[in-house]
């Protein structure tokens, strides 16, 4: 485990408006529009909020918990967080100086990024995101970035006004590089733990297990179930989102669910965007 820094207090703390933070990151997944849906099975008042497998962060960033531990096996993305809330400033620096230019964007993706420091590993992830093929981020075994040169008019490379709040929302925050199950090891009753893991495919091509070296197989997945049902049981709040594949409805048998309709545009293939259904389980 990779962990970084203390965060504040222990209490629930929602908030909206003018200047809120959004997720600085496209991931493969990301909860921005069925967040309604999701902020109907927030407790009203809990202790921690725990996010182990934390993507774009757009539940923790709507959130904002005086008091949260934020957690993802992707090495880079966690330092990309890490990068963002501890020299946000540098990362403004770095990314206003890159260019939208297939040249460049080929040169950052190969760049051996992992020996440099987190502000760097940020600006080079939140630039190739912001510029890669459909937002994607996706690494074959040996763990180097793929993803083609995207086509965009003009895309934004650097919003210094969000990256300035995500920094002021991270400060709060423990960042881990961890598996979901080190969860039980921290959340105490009345905590609050959101699962938002890799999906179970609806079709054996629409995997998105890529986003790591490594896959999410049918074992991790009913491993999860029975971490998310034992921390159930020592009254943690937990809320888990996956697809509506058959396998997860059998699996999450006993739970509740809710259907939620979500459209996913980030997707590789064009036959995997559009609407679809997805469960809420809690």
């Amino acid at each position: 485990m990779v962990a970084v820094k203390p965060a504040g207090k222990r209490r629930s703390d929602e908030r909206e408006g003018d200047g809120a933070p959004r997720p600085f990151v496209k991931w493969v997944g990301g909860k921005r529009q069925i967040l309604p849906s999701i902020l109907g099975h927030v407790p009203r008042r809990y202790g921690a909020y725990h996010e182990p497998f934390l993507g774009g962060g757009a539940v923790f960033f709507r959130l904002r918990p005086q008091r949260a531990f934020l957690s993802d096996s992707n090495v880079r993305l966690i330092r990309t967080y890490s990068g963002v809330r501890d020299d946000v400033e540098g990362v403004i620096e770095r990314l206003e100086s890159y260019r939208y230019e297939k040249r460049f964007y080929l040169r950052m993706r190969k760049l051996g990024i992992d020996s440099r420091s987190d502000a760097d590993v940020a600006a080079w992830l939140v630039y190739l995101n912001r510029t890669g093929f459909n937002g994607l981020y996706r690494v074959n075994r040996s763990n180097q970035f793929n993803v083609p040169f995207g086509r965009y008019t003009n895309p934004t490379i650097c919003d210094a006004a969000n990256l300035r709040a995500c920094a002021q929302a991270l400060a709060r925050a423990d960042l881990a590089v961890e598996g979901f199950e080190q969860v039980v090891d921290r959340a105490e009753r009345n905590d609050f733990v959101y699962f938002d893991p890799p999906y179970v495919p609806l079709s054996t091509t629409s995997s998105f297990t890529s986003y790591t070296s490594h896959g999410f197989d049918q074992d991790s997945q009913e491993r999860l179930r029975d971490v998310a049902a034992a921390l159930k049981r020592r009254g943690v709040h937990v809320l888990v989102s996956n697809s509506s594949a058959p396998v997860v409805r059998q699996m999450y048998a006993g739970f509740r669910m809710q259907e939620v309709d979500a459209v996913r545009v980030v997707n590789s293939r064009g036959s995997g965007r559009g609407k679809i259904a997805e469960l809420l389980i809690w």
